[in-house]
């Protein structure tokens, strides 16, 4: 039976991050490592205050699974053993790393993988992320990233949104534009944004209004497609989604790791929803595979390694905007 330690550790951002709930310098983390013959698994979940998380809490959670852990706990019982979020997240994967090692292979090597339609990873291109400033600030912070072909940028933050992302296509005029509101308007600021949002040529509204208003977003006109983050979690989002989005963001935090976020993209997308796959902001660890669901998706927003100041050592390799599936000293 493996044996399990915890542990949190923090990685500082190269900048300031803000979104329409805060700004942070750092990241905090929880690292969980399962040991079975001498082959360590190793797996990070982001604790995140949105969904009643704290890197206490969820340290707790995942220590009260010793037990179920020493009784033969494994990563298909897991599934029920735990609700989805960052806890069963961080167990979750380190499961995937330690079975890959076991067998001298790689996750997306084994049957488990391919019989949850798992494809094989590849260089993924990825969003870069213009975090909520001033209008000026944030024109220059676009006009630094112009050679990025797609940027996302953070809105939610009151009445200068609209001037705050005029700004960032005046910085970048030839950037693909996604937006993420972060639960920060009101349905009548959607309506009211949308038409300049076609203007300026946004492609993809993220989670305009708050999860338990969203209702509302059925019956109104979508012209710019709108994506589910806090609104969709596992696949039982799915039913009350249709109607209100034509997109849905994958994160494997609020899945539970990444043995539910392939159950949830394939279903989503037979189900005819567009997919999105990103991230918390995590350190290489927490990103590794969220790359391997990223594959052929409409949009991935994988960009931790590029905003922090400091990462895990093997690091996630990028190459201008896009991130490579992880070197197996890292994950997998």
């Amino acid at each position: 039976m493996p044996t399990l330690a915890v542990e949190t550790r923090r990685f500082a951002l190269r900048e300031t991050f803000t979104i329409s709930r805060g700004s942070r310098t750092h990241v905090t983390v929880v690292e969980v490592r399962l040991t079975d013959g001498g082959v360590t698994g190793r797996g990070e979940c982001v604790p995140y205050p949105r969904y009643d998380e704290t890197p206490e809490g969820v340290t707790a959670t995942i220590e009260a699974m010793r037990d179920a852990l020493d009784g033969g706990l494994d990563r298909d019982a897991l599934q029920e053993a735990m609700p989805a979020g960052a806890a069963r997240n961080a167990l979750d994967l380190a499961f995937w790393d330690l079975e890959a090692r076991k067998a001298g292979t790689r996750v997306w090597e084994l049957p488990a993988y391919a019989a949850l339609g798992g494809r094989q990873p590849a260089p993924v291109p990825s969003c870069y992320t213009l975090s909520i400033d001033t209008p000026d600030r944030m024109r220059d912070a676009a006009a630094r990233q112009s050679t990025r072909p797609l940027l996302k940028v953070k809105l939610g933050a009151g009445p200068e949104d609209m001037t705050r992302i005029a700004a960032v296509r005046d910085g970048a005029p030839d950037a693909r534009l996604v937006i993420d509101a972060n639960e920060g308007w009101s349905i009548a600021d959607y309506e009211a944004h949308v038409p300049m949002l076609q203007t300026l040529g946004v492609e993809l509204i993220e989670q305009p209004v708050h999860e338990k208003d969203d209702a509302a977003l059925v019956g109104i006109a979508h012209p710019v497609p709108l994506c589910a983050d806090e609104s969709c979690h596992t696949r039982a989002s799915l039913d009350r989604l249709s109607g209100r989005y034509e997109i849905v963001n994958i994160k494997l935090d609020k899945t539970g790791g990444l043995t539910e976020a392939l159950a949830l993209r394939k279903e989503a997308e037979d189900r005819g929803f567009g997919v999105m796959v990103g991230c918390m902001m995590s350190s290489s660890l927490g990103v590794a595979p969220a790359v391997l669901v990223a594959g052929g998706a409409k949009i991935a927003d994988l960009d931790p390694p590029m905003l922090l100041g400091e990462d895990r050592e093997p690091p996630l390799a990028v190459e201008g905007s896009s991130v490579s599936p992880p070197e197996p000293a890292l994950w997998g």
